[in-house]
């Protein structure tokens, strides 16, 4: 599978990759999981977003939140991957991507994330640890995970 990753700030999406972000985060997270919720949060115009592109089409996501807006620290969110293209390893390659991105604009920091309950050894992996605060967030079990700054 051939996936071409982007980092880009909100000013800099043309407005068709705006608008196939926002499909791809609304299919998985309001469709898919029946969550209806308010995606257009703020926050999206003071973040990096991620996303990967296979022949033209956004099939993976993810922004990173600037430090000061969700928490004090750097922040990963909105993490999808269009439902065919699951099971292939392409959650794993935009953390990786996520992470390598953090780095390049803001250096070695730590990282927190609201993770679905049901993916915390998926995020184990990439060194982010329980912080202890569990919670219902839509009507889906969430755990807030923290990855410290490497040493």
């Amino acid at each position: 599978m051939n996936i071409t990753w982007h980092c880009l700030p909100f000013d800099s999406l043309t407005l068709m990759q705006w608008h196939d972000v926002l499909a791809l985060r609304i299919d998985v997270f309001v469709v898919e999981q029946n969550c209806p919720y308010p995606e257009i949060d703020g926050k999206d115009p003071k973040s990096l977003h991620v996303f990967g592109e296979s022949d033209g089409r956004i099939v993976a996501v993810a922004r990173i939140v600037k430090p000061g807006i969700s928490y004090p620290e750097v922040a990963i969110g909105r993490v999808a991957t269009a439902m065919e293209y699951r099971s292939k390893g392409l959650g794993i390659e935009l953390m990786d991507y996520c992470l390598q991105q953090i780095e390049v604009h803001f250096g070695n920091v730590p990282v927190r994330i609201s993770a679905q309950s049901y993916l915390k050894q998926f995020y184990l992996n990439f060194g982010f640890a329980p912080t202890g605060k569990e919670y219902l967030e839509d009507g889906i079990p969430h755990l807030e995970m923290l990855k410290p700054a490497a040493k």
